[in-house]
């Protein structure tokens, strides 16, 4: 089977995820044409890919040459339907509206070739919910890749009920091909895997601050500067391996009494919500944004991952 199953790829959406998908394609040495609404848009997340590319050449992480044909691989279109008959693979990156996807995925699978390839950058809502209008879910998938896409590794491929399992190994062979990590999900659940963790610390974190037990700035140091810190190269079961299962199970059993186990999120952030208090996009949620600048948490967050994906490429 080739790593570069392959010709040519369509990536439908320019919003936040957009952009970095399309560059990857590209990177990885497909075509890729960044598909929008209007042209505005499309000139925009074109502009977006190819400044992402500068970026990652600037830093050391893509060979000036390789990163300048990746660049020309790369367009935008507003043809929505023409794109997506003359392409192999076509990533959707929309909203996460079930709805709208289901209508999107349809659409796609009606004018898309036999032995095309949908894909959904969801990183929750169903697959199996996703494909159930097309004519061919065995063809269809979940490829999460995460923010930012240009920089973050993983890319998550989550099988639905009638993915089948050639169109599964397929992508994962081509997306280690364009230097993605990329780990299947083999049940469609909610949450998918990163996610399913990633909320679980989530909702403590909420609980902890809710029950007072600490601050919000002090919930954030403990996660940064305690075991966030080694998670890039320690993982969680290997640190219970570590650190033995006898002792690990006796920790969890004496502590999971105490942690948030209710099956919905805590009440604090519905109240938050209900406030209106919604984070960056209102000025005020955990923090006050106000006197904290989010570009600078993102630009900080941006350059570690850069800081660290080329030391990890200067280990032997």
């Amino acid at each position: 089977m080739s790593d570069k199953p392959f010709s040519k790829a369509a990536v439908v959406g320019t919003g936040m995820m957009g952009p970095g998908i399309a560059m990857t394609l590209a990177l990885g040495g497909v075509p890729a044409v960044i598909l929008s609404r209007t042209a505005e848009g499309a000139k925009k997340g074109l502009d977006a890919a190819r400044a992402q590319l500068r970026l990652l050449s600037g830093a050391g992480l893509a060979d000036p040459e390789r990163a300048a044909e990746a660049s020309a691989r790369l367009s935008a279109s507003t043809a929505f339907d023409e794109t997506v008959a003359g392409v192999d693979l076509a990533i959707e990156s929309a909203p996460e509206n079930m709805q709208f996807k289901q209508q999107l995925f349809a659409r796609m699978d009606g004018i898309a070739k036999p032995g095309a390839v949908l894909a959904s950058n969801t990183s929750g809502l169903s697959i199996t919910a996703i494909a159930s209008r097309c004519a061919r879910p065995e063809r269809v998938l979940t490829t999460h890749f995460w923010n930012p896409p240009h920089l973050m590794p993983l890319v998550e491929i989550v099988k639905g009920e009638k993915t089948s399992d050639e169109t599964a190994e397929t992508m994962r062979r081509f997306l280690t091909a364009c230097g993605k990590v990329a780990v299947m999900v083999k049940k469609d659940r909610p949450g998918q895997l990163g996610n399913r963790l990633q909320m679980a610390l989530v909702r403590e974190a909420v609980h902890i601050v809710a029950e007072g037990i600490a601050s919000v700035e002090d919930v954030d140091i403990a996660a940064k500067t305690g075991f966030g810190l080694r998670l890039p190269v320690y993982g969680i079961l290997e640190h219970q391996d570590m650190v033995g299962l006898d002792m690990a199970f006796a920790i969890n059993d004496y502590v999971s009494g105490d942690l948030y186990n209710e099956p919905r999120a805590p009440a604090l952030y519905r109240e938050m919500v209900e406030r209106g208090d919604l984070g960056v996009k209102t000025g005020k949620g955990f923090y006050d944004w106000s006197t904290k600048d989010p570009a600078a948490v993102r630009a900080r967050r941006d350059q570690f991952v850069l800081d660290f994906l080329r030391a990890s490429r200067e280990t032997p």
